[in-house]
């Protein structure tokens, strides 16, 4: 379905058919409006810097970057929101003993997740899970994006900011545990998810498997992190001003259902 989107929008003239060396699309908004939509990973390996010839160029000729939020602060993304019960009584005991292997094989104590909101669990196992399989924040392209803005005197725009991510991660019901529960239940998948979208970055194929990409999310979860944030999205890129724009999202975001760009095109 999303190639078919792509090719739809293509022949429409909405979205360029110009292939890329890195996950991205062309999309051209009505009032002289042009985005050209990078997908993000926010993890990355060292060979994934420098970012490419072509997209540093695109930036150069942009009128500002326009990012999730500016993570190159020295702030903890984290704050302590209140002790939550014990972890073993959040999680079934086949969860949890799971849980415990996982730690085990990260590096972690599994004590210090026990009073800390599911979400914050889930996150902070999948940074490890990342760091595992080589990937460090400084090399993540979006980083790698704001530290060439600054260099180029680029303005910034978020679409977030840390705080309204902050927020939204607070509001989970239940402190997030479906956000532990999914990665628990989607470990191994999500360390393939990784590895898929590297090779965009690094075979210089990003179109190869964009139709096979596994879901990671139940339902729910996909509507408040990825359908609500694309469509809150939709609406800021709609209203800005005439201007040349590189967009850097996580790359997720411009695949699957009720995507990004799919959102983007005239309705």
């Amino acid at each position: 379905m999303g190639q078919l989107l792509h090719r739809i929008a293509a022949f429409l003239g909405i979205i360029s058919p110009h292939a890329h060396a890195y996950p991205a699309l062309d999309i051209t908004l009505p009032g002289n409006r042009q985005l050209h939509l990078v997908g993000s990973i926010h993890m990355g390996t060292v060979n994934m810097s420098p970012l490419p010839a072509q997209l540093i160029a695109r930036l150069r000729q942009a009128d500002a970057l326009i990012v999730e939020a500016d993570i190159t602060g020295s702030s903890s993304p984290f704050a302590q929101d209140g002790e939550q019960i014990p972890l073993e009584q959040r999680l079934t005991t086949e969860e949890f003993r799971h849980l415990q292997v996982l730690c085990q094989e990260l590096g972690v104590d599994s004590e210090t997740f026990s009073a800390l909101p599911g979400w914050q669990v889930a996150l902070m196992m999948q940074a490890r899970q990342a760091q595992q399989l080589g990937l460090r924040a400084e090399y993540g392209i979006d980083y790698q994006l704001l530290q060439a803005a600054k260099t180029q005197h680029k303005a910034v725009i978020e679409l977030e900011g840390a705080e309204e991510q902050w927020d939204m991660l607070q509001q989970l019901p239940e402190g997030g545990i479906a956000l532990l529960h999914d990665t628990l239940e989607h470990w191994h998948t999500n360390a393939r998810l990784l590895q898929t979208m590297m090779s965009w970055w690094l075979d210089a194929k990003p179109n190869a498997t964009l139709e096979t990409l596994p879901s990671t999310f139940c339902a729910e979860l996909y509507d408040v992190l990825m359908h609500r944030r694309n469509r809150s999205w939709q609406q800021k890129l709609e209203a800005l001003p005439p201007g040349n724009y590189v967009v850097a999202v996580g790359a997720l975001h411009l695949y699957g259902e009720d995507n990004l760009p799919a959102m983007l095109q005239p309705h």
